[in-house]
């Protein structure tokens, strides 16, 4: 998924679950960081002070960068997700390990993932936790059936339905696309890089073929699944239980979501968060209008706004000026619920499963 759902369409389900304006503003502000956050290593103070930081993505995601992608601390824990295919601890899928790597929407992982998470409810990080915890799960439908290691699994072939664009740009796009599947999908198959974007966009049905197979995908189906049972899990963290009973999405709320997926067409998903953020702005979904921004980096962020800094990215010789108000700095405190979500899911969550991961 990309950031109008990260970011425009988890504060909605936020307030639709419940949480206030500035609740839901960090809850989202987290879930999409989780793609940002491309910077780790050792912050350092003028005052001697140290803070050490952990990444959530490399920026490959747009599928032009191809450094690092073998970094399972990434991949596994923050985008894609093993669902143990869709079996409960103690049981193994069909098939080889790589099945047991799979992700699978809602899986029990997933569900023992957001359990911790509302286990942490009441640290500094907890809402901050929460966001993060939302992006992953979130992530579990878009990129269900594919791994976050580098496997020939990973390997698909986009099946297109009717006429192709036969224009000279049409090709020229076309061939652009090959050359991307080649070196995202066969030289490096990791995630859906093969499948480019067509699993994080909420409005396009498409399919793929993998080992001769074809597999259909109802992106706005599955969106709307997610979106629901991220609402759930919102009220179930305020409720402080996650098994509590909790009601999801109205079927007028699924109607108005599923609206907006269907007519918000635009490929860039920047521009899709533009008009999700028009339309929070006009109070089009069901809470009263409010103005939402997100800046990842730069004058404006939750990271100028910690250590000062405008770049985009650290170097190991920049020094920061120390604010004694950085302990409770949104921008720390995301990347210590990092830390925290990471250390669950490899070192707790995922050996249950039988999944050794980093």
């Amino acid at each position: 998924m990309q950031i109008d759902f990260h970011h425009g369409v988890t504060y909605v389900l936020a307030r639709l679950s419940g949480f206030q304006h500035k609740e839901a503003e960090i809850v989202a502000y987290c879930a999409q960081y989780v793609d940002d956050a491309t910077n780790s290593g050792t912050i350092m103070f003028d005052n001697g002070a140290l803070y050490s930081r952990i990444s959530s993505a490399h920026k490959m995601i747009d599928y032009r960068n191809t450094v690092q992608l073998e970094n399972h601390h990434v991949w596994l824990p923050f985008h894609f997700l093993p669902g143990n295919g869709g079996k409960p601890a103690g049981e193994n899928p069909t098939g080889t390990f790589i099945e047991k790597i799979r992700c699978n929407p809602n899986s029990h992982i997933a569900r023992d993932m957001v359990k911790a998470c509302i286990d942490d409810k009441n640290t500094l990080y907890g809402l901050h936790r929460l966001g993060i915890t939302m992006h992953v799960f979130a992530d579990t439908w878009a990129h269900q059936g594919f791994a976050g290691v580098v496997h020939p699994t990973n390997k698909v072939e986009i099946v297109t339905d009717g006429p192709q664009d036969e224009s000279f740009w049409g090709k020229v796009k076309q061939f652009i696309m090959k050359i991307v599947v080649f070196f995202t999908g066969d030289v490096l198959p990791l995630g859906h890089g093969s499948a480019l974007t067509n699993p994080d966009q909420p409005y396009p049905p498409w399919k793929y073929r993998r080992n001769g197979a074809i597999v259909e995908r109802d992106n706005t189906s599955d969106f709307i699944e997610a979106s629901d049972e991220m609402c759930k899990a919102m009220r179930r963290f305020q409720a402080g239980n996650a098994n509590a009973d909790v009601a999801g999405l109205t079927k007028d709320q699924k109607s108005l979501l599923r609206n907006k997926f269907e007519s918000i067409r635009d490929e860039s998903g920047e521009d899709r968060h533009k008009k999700w953020l028009d339309a929070i702005a006009k109070g089009e979904l069901g809470f009263p209008p409010i103005q939402l921004e997100y800046k990842d980096k730069g004058i404006g962020s939750w990271k100028h706004q910690a250590i000062g800094t405008e770049k985009l990215f650290d170097t190991p010789t920049d020094r920061y000026s120390y604010n004694h108000s950085f302990l409770s700095s949104n921008w720390k405190l995301f990347h210590d619920a990092l830390i925290a979500h990471r250390f669950t899911v490899i070192h707790d969550i995922l050996p249950k499963y039988g999944i050794c991961a980093a």
